[in-house]
């Protein structure tokens, strides 16, 4: 739902920050980001448990698992976790975006295409507003991503272990 433009406001409403805020966080995929942290793992789970079906093909190929079952394992859910890595990175890149834009004292916007952009300053209750939104909304957002790529990694760390010592 589309919020009503700020008053005396040039930008386009679809390119307002605000708006452009609203959006994100309705829309597919980055919705899952507001998730409580049971749900939200649930569904990086299900990101990671499709992503073996082109991973565990590949570590099958390299690792038979009738053969060498620790190393089909841990180079299948690595794999695997190439595909939660790219969906983060999808979601940071998006939320970090609309953060920088709502963070900003300035709009950068265009009116009819790429050629003619324009900058609009916002007034000092706007930026206030945006502000509150970034520290209460969209950081919290931000540091569970951050969360989630440290956890990761530190499962790669792990599954670099177990390999060496197996």
């Amino acid at each position: 739902m589309m919020r009503p433009s700020v008053s005396n406001c040039p930008v386009p409403i679809d390119q307002q920050p605000l708006n452009e805020y609203e959006e994100l966080k309705t829309s597919w995929l980055f919705c899952d980001c507001i998730l409580n942290w049971r749900d939200y793992i649930m569904k990086m789970l299900w990101i990671w448990g499709l992503s073996w079906l082109v991973a565990g093909p590949v570590a099958a190929a390299s690792f038979p698992p009738h053969k060498q079952l620790v190393h089909f394992i841990l180079s299948g859910a690595a794999g695997a976790s190439l595909g939660v890595v790219l969906v983060l990175v999808r979601l940071f890149l998006g939320w970090n975006y609309v953060r920088d834009r709502l963070y900003s004292p300035t709009v950068f916007y265009e009116e009819s295409g790429w050629y003619d952009g324009q900058t609009w300053t916002k007034p000092e209750e706007v930026i206030m507003r945006d502000r509150l939104i970034v520290t209460y909304e969209i950081k919290p957002i931000l540091q569970r991503l951050q969360f989630t790529f440290a956890g990761l990694a530190g499962m790669f760390v792990i599954g670099t272990i177990v390999w060496q010592l197996s």
